[in-house]
């Protein structure tokens, strides 16, 4: 073969013409190396068989062990894996686009590692290409990865199609590995992200509070449970919330800062936000104000079944109706009785989580 084809680029802004290069080059079946936030990779299509198979000969890689795959965006995960648990989830928010890769189960058989890279021409490349890209590092299997390069082209001249120079990479090391297959799940690599951080997320639970339009009755539940947390000197929770409306971006309603207020808590900085399937799929637990709250949530994410639950019916308050009534255009002692029913139930979760 042929000294492949190289082409220097600018790393914060990818010029067109050889992202398009290198993507043509991939999709045709060609394999091309590629920077990444941590090393250089070599990039093929991971639906391509030929194509992988060159890979395989070229890194000298054992067939028994497959390749990490590279997605363009958060959710293709749910393209390549199956029965993805709320720890995949939470650690995707918290560590990707970045140099994690998460071991899951496989969409067809076996497991399958990805990751979600965090550098500007890998990016590109991937949104250009349409496909999940198999990308080992660009050395032979056993050797020190490149992370510049004139190291990773030093053993694959005629071995690739084309190359990418983007300099050094930003971090210098190799991304950390977290195995979800396993309960609890296990960090077999410790690179650019600690172990000590990976394990923290994965530990941590999320409570998410759901209501019309994240404008009152989730904001108070959100901020109590906040405010009592705080108090119990307790970091091992997070607490978000959203609405189920399609607007977003909205203070809380004046009823709501005021019995706020009134127990010491300001949230004149709260803007409202739209519950999205990630936001569900990462929480460990869902209360809702209303019947018809848990069955849109179940609409979006109809796996969390066990997670989501009626705020009341979660405290364990049943006074024979479990919604907490909407304040919405009601006189300020209706929106001091909601508040009311709320710290209540607050008041028992805390105890729970």
């Amino acid at each position: 073969m042929s000294p492949a084809i190289t082409a220097k680029i600018n790393p914060l802004k990818p010029e067109e013409k050889i992202i398009k290069e290198a993507a043509e080059m991939i999709k045709k079946g060609g394999l091309v190396i590629i920077p990444t936030e941590t090393v250089y990779g070599i990039a093929a299509n991971s639906l391509n068989e030929d194509a992988v198979k060159r890979l395989y000969e070229i890194k000298k890689r054992p067939l028994d062990k497959p390749f990490s795959l590279l997605i363009d965006n958060k959710e293709k995960i749910e393209e390549v894996a199956r029965t993805i648990p709320v720890g995949a989830y939470k650690l995707m928010h918290k560590f990707w686009p970045g140099p994690l890769t998460i071991i899951l189960k496989s969409k067809t058989d076996g497991t399958v590692g990805v990751r979600f890279p965090d550098d500007e021409v890998a990016r590109a490349v991937l949104a250009h290409v349409g496909v999940p890209l198999a990308c080992p590092s660009a050395n032979i299997s056993g050797a020190k990865p490149p992370v510049n390069f004139e190291e990773a082209i030093i053993d694959l001249k005629g071995l690739v199609d084309f190359a990418i120079d983007a300099g050094e990479t930003k971090l210098k090391c190799e991304s950390s590995i977290v195995d979800l297959t396993v309960e609890p799940g296990k960090v077999i690599r410790s690179g650019a992200i600690t172990k000590g951080a990976i394990e923290e997320t994965l530990k941590n639970k999320t409570v998410l509070f759901v209501c019309t339009g994240n404008s009152c009755r989730s904001v108070m539940a959100e901020a109590l449970l906040k405010k009592k947390l705080q108090e119990k000197k307790r970091s091992d929770v997070e607490v978000i919330s959203g609405g189920l409306i399609l607007l977003g971006g909205l203070g809380a309603t004046d009823g709501t800062k005021e019995v706020l207020q009134s127990a010491g808590i300001d949230i004149s900085g709260h803007r409202s936000q739209r519950v999205t399937k990630e936001m569900v799929k990462r929480s460990d637990l869902i209360l809702v104000m209303e019947k018809v709250h848990e069955d849109n949530i179940l609409k979006i994410a109809p796996e969390v079944k066990n997670r989501v639950f009626l705020l009341k019916e979660f405290a364990k308050l049943d006074d024979g109706d479990l919604g907490v009534a909407d304040p919405i255009g009601h006189s300020s002692d209706f929106y001091q009785k909601t508040f009311n029913v709320i710290n209540g139930a607050v008041e028992r979760i805390i105890n729970i989580i």
